[in-house]
C-alpha cells in the first residue's frame, strides 16, 4: 500500500467526505476517488460506504484506519528525527581526544558547540592516539582529536584527517633552575638533566621526535599523567617537554622555556574520522568549533 494513498484515506475518514478531503489535500475529487478505489482493490473489500451526504467507514475501513494512523504517525516521527539530526537540534556527538588536547582545546570547542546546539548529547573520552583511532574504527567515537610527529604520518587509507594546528613543544623547568631566565634553550643544554617522562624508554615518549643524534636523556622518574609530570618538575626533580596545548594546565611554580628554532619539535594535531564514512552534521559543525577554539588558543 502506498503511503500517499494511506494519507488520502485517513483524510477522507477525518473529513467524512471525499469532496472535503479533496479540498483539504488540494487534489481533484476524481484523484481522491481513484486512490480510495486502489486501496479497496488491495484490501479486497470496500473501505467506505458511499452515502448521499458523505461517507462512513466499513468494518474493514475502521481496521485499516488504525493501521494507517500508526504507520503515518511513525513516519512523521521519523521525519522529525531526521530533521533534528540534519539541523543539529538532537542526536549525539562522541568525541575522543589525547590528554593535552583536553587541557583547553577540546573543552572550549565542546562548550561553544553545546551553546549553539544544546539538544545534542555530548560525551568525551580521553586516551592516547592509537587507542582513539581504534575507537573510531570500532564505531565507539564519532571524531577524535589526535596527534603525530611529522615523520609518523597516519594511515590515510583508513582515516580522513582535518588538520587543526602544528603544536610546538616547550621545556618545563623549576623556577629556580639555572636556565629559568633564558628566553630559549638548546636540547644540548639539557644533556645533564633528569627528564620526567611518561615512559622509561625515550622512544615511547614525546622525546622520540626530538632527540638529536647521540642525545640520550636520563629518565629518572616516570609519570603517566601531566599533573604528576609537572608536579615533579615544580618540585625540582627534573625537566619535561610540554606540548603547547598543555600550557594552561601548568602550575605557576615552574617556568616554560622555548626551544631554539633548530631544536624545536612539532606535533601535528588533527581531527580524525573514518575514511569512507559520511560525517554526520554534528561532526561537521564540531569541526568548525574546533577551528575556532584553535584560533582562540593562539
Amino acid at each position: 500500500m502506498q503511503l500517499n494513498a494511506l494519507q488520502v484515506f485517513r483524510t477522507v475518514a477525518e473529513q467524512g467526505s471525499i469532496t472535503a478531503a479533496a479540498r483539504t489535500l488540494r487534489y481533484t475529487q476524481s484523484a481522491v476517488s481513484r486512490q480510495i478505489a486502489a486501496l479497496e482493490a488491495e484490501a479486497g473489500s470496500p473501505l467506505l460506504d458511499r452515502l448521499p451526504r458523505g461517507v462512513t467507514l466499513t468494518e474493514q475501513g475502521r481496521c485499516l484506519l488504525g493501521h494507517a494512523e500508526a504507520v503515518l504517525d511513525r513516519l512523521d516521527v521519523a521525519q522529525r528525527d531526521l530533521a533534528a539530526l540534519r539541523d543539529v537540534t538532537a542526536g549525539r556527538l562522541r568525541v575522543g581526544a589525547f590528554p593535552t588536547a583536553v587541557a583547553a582545546l577540546v573543552p572550549r570547542a565542546l562548550a561553544s558547540f553545546r551553546s549553539d546546539h544544546p539538544g545534542v548529547a555530548l560525551s568525551l573520552v580521553e586516551g592516547l592516539t592509537p587507542g582513539l583511532l581504534e575507537r573510531l574504527l570500532d564505531g565507539d567515537a564519532d571524531v577524535a582529536v589526535v596527534s603525530a610527529a611529522p615523520d609518523q604520518p597516519f594511515d590515510g587509507d583508513r582515516f580522513d584527517l582535518h588538520h587543526l594546528v602544528d603544536e610546538a613543544l616547550l621545556v618545563a623547568v623549576p623556577r629556580e633552575h639555572r636556565l629559568a631566565r633564558r628566553r630559549t634553550v638548546r636540547l644540548r643544554d639539557l644533556a645533564d638533566e633528569a627528564f620526567i617522562a611518561g615512559s622509561a624508554t625515550a622512544e615511547e615518549t614525546l622525546l622520540r621526535a626530538t632527540l638529536p643524534a647521540g642525545f640520550r636523556p636520563r629518565i629518572d622518574i616516570v609519570a603517566a599523567e601531566w599533573t604528576g609530570k609537572l608536579g615533579c618538575v615544580a618540585a625540582g626533580l627534573g625537566v619535561a617537554l610540554v606540548p603547547a596545548l598543555a600550557v594552561r594546565a601548568a602550575p605557576p611554580d615552574l617556568t616554560l622555556l622555548r626551544l631554539h628554532p633548530d631544536d624545536v619539535p612539532v606535533r601535528r594535531v588533527f581531527a580524525a574520522t573514518v575514511a569512507g564514512r559520511s560525517r554526520p552534521p554534528a561532526v561537521r559543525q564540531f569541526l568548525t568549533h574546533l577551528e575556532r577554539a584553535t584560533d582562540g588558543l593562539g
